[in-house]
């Protein structure tokens, strides 16, 4: 027999004994006490409700939980071998050469720099027009000393010089400094290194 069918049988008996007890209470009220059918009626389905729900929590839920403890019993065998399975999913662990490739572009922009100038003598960059005094002694410091160094830089190598010429980023493509110092490193002379020549700037 299930545990439903037995679980039904008890209520209904809880119920029918409850019944039987309100009815009783009823004809004892009316002809004992003198009450009225309402009066009595009103007690005796109050005696009905309450025994019933008494007597149901006191002999069938008693049944109905010690089934449900010996059902739950064996539930964690089976639920305590499926929690390892995700940890053992987890353990490839993303490959880190996907990071190298974001340090890759910035040394690769950067231009060619020199320890120091060839022959202990660097090229007097401030007749390129837009690098002063300070200007010549930051690329200096970068590691820039000749003409043909500046004239040989691409868009990208300038992109990054310009974005490490603390204070004067920009400087490099708006005063074109690789077109001027192409024109200085074969020899020849602009408008501007011949005026840096005659000391009319410096």
């Amino acid at each position: 027999m299930s545990v439903g069918t037995t679980n039904s049988r008890c209520a209904y008996g809880c119920w029918a004994v409850a019944a039987i007890v309100g009815l009783l209470a009823l004809f004892l009220l009316m002809g004992a006490s003198g009450w009225s059918f309402l009066g009595g009626l009103f007690v005796a389905a109050l005696v009905f409700v309450f025994l019933g729900l008494l007597l149901n929590w006191l002999l069938c839920d008693a049944g109905r939980q010690a089934p449900m403890a010996q059902t739950g019993a064996a539930a964690p065998a089976a639920v305590v071998p499926a929690q390892p399975a995700p940890v053992a999913a987890e353990a490839p662990a993303a490959p880190v050469a996907a990071v190298a490739p974001s340090v890759a572009p910035a040394a690769v922009d950067a231009p060619a720099t020199l320890p120091a100038p060839r022959d202990g003598r660097a090229d007097n960059l401030k007749e390129i027009k837009g690098v002063g005094p300070k200007l010549e002694q930051m690329l200096h410091q970068m590691g820039f000393y000749h003409f043909d160094q500046i004239a040989a830089w691409t868009e990208a190598e300038v992109s990054w010089v310009n974005e490490n010429l603390a204070g004067f980023k920009g400087r490099a493509t708006r005063d074109n400094w690789v077109a001027q110092a192409k024109i200085l490193a074969a020899g020849g002379e602009t408008e501007f290194s011949t005026r840096v020549g005659r000391g009319d700037v410096y």
